[in-house]
């Protein structure tokens, strides 16, 4: 990143004196201490367009005292790259078990982040991040990944490939409103402090689907933290259950069935992954065990 001394000076006003810390897996993320004192991330991803509704929506949330890290600049274009800057919001901890208790917690937050989203009116993040995009344009079941696709794919458990394609179809049959939400509600990207969420990280991962789709999706991932899994069918409900109580209506039964399909995508994606890498199928088990009974409740 030769390009961060000089990137910084212009938008944000000073130098970088010190690298606090620096992690790259689909975004490229800097912890500076800038020459003035402040403290700041710089972000740069893939620039395929999503990034400014991202941000902007990130921005409104953190006006309206949303415990997510406030944004310090709109989005520039660095080469192939999408830059921004956001303060540091720093400490908490990972609110670990996936209990149905602390599945009950999360869903708090869940709910409080997809009303304040409700609010906020910007150009729909499209394409949806890879692990969701259960709604893609490509030919056959997986969203087109170069990477991905070019490994050799008998090394995918069967049960995988059938659990996907049987969540998906019930997915694409949804006539449902799509709605802005968060993508990548994980364990690993959310903070606490005394007990109280201090902060929700990623804002890259927001995406545009149905709203049962996105609480179905997070009521899977809450207890993931690293590597991914899916949480117990028990702890899913009362996320979901909880979910609905605090956003003061109950979902149709169409919307219940489309929350258990959406559940179910996105361990079979990371399932997915963990065969093409040949690392412990953690995801895999998970979906081996929970596959079917997932999918009943989905009517898929």
């Amino acid at each position: 990143m030769n390009w961060l001394p000089a990137w910084c000076a212009q938008h944000l006003g000073s130098v970088p004196a010190e690298v606090r810390f620096e992690r790259t897996s689909i975004s490229a993320v800097v912890g500076l201490r800038l020459a003035d004192g402040r403290e700041v991330v710089v972000k740069a991803r893939e620039d395929d367009g999503r990034a400014p509704s991202c941000v902007t929506a990130q921005g409104r949330l953190a006006e309206r005292g949303f415990p997510c890290a406030r944004p310090l600049t709109a989005v520039s274009v660095v080469g192939s790259q999408a830059v921004h800057a956001e303060e540091l919001l720093a400490g908490g901890e990972i609110l670990r078990g996936d209990a149905p208790e602390v599945a009950e917690r999360y869903a708090a937050v869940f709910a409080r982040l997809m009303t304040e989203l409700a609010g906020v009116d910007v150009a729909p993040p499209l394409p949806n991040p890879r692990w969701a995009r259960w709604d893609h344009p490509d030919p056959g079941l997986w969203p087109a990944i170069g990477f991905l696709d070019a490994r050799d794919q008998s090394a995918v458990p069967g049960y995988v490939v059938e659990a996907a394609s049987r969540a998906r179809k019930r997915l694409l049959a949804a006539d449902l409103p799509c709605v802005l939400g968060h993508a990548d509600f994980e364990a690993q990207n959310l903070r606490w402090r005394d007990g109280e969420v201090w902060a929700v990280h990623d804002w890259d991962s927001l995406a545009w689907q149905p709203e049962a789709a996105l609480a179905g999706a997070a009521s899977g991932a809450f207890a993931s933290d690293s590597p991914p899994t899916l949480a117990p069918i028990g702890s899913s409900e009362a996320f979901l259950a909880a979910y609905q109580d605090l956003r003061g209506r109950r979902f149709t039964a169409e919307e219940q069935e489309i929350a258990w399909a959406a559940s179910l995508w996105a361990a079979a994606h990371n399932a997915r992954w963990e065969a093409l890498h040949g690392d412990p199928p953690v995801s895999g088990e998970a979906v081996r065990a929970q596959a079917a009974e997932r999918l009943r409740r989905a009517n898929a």
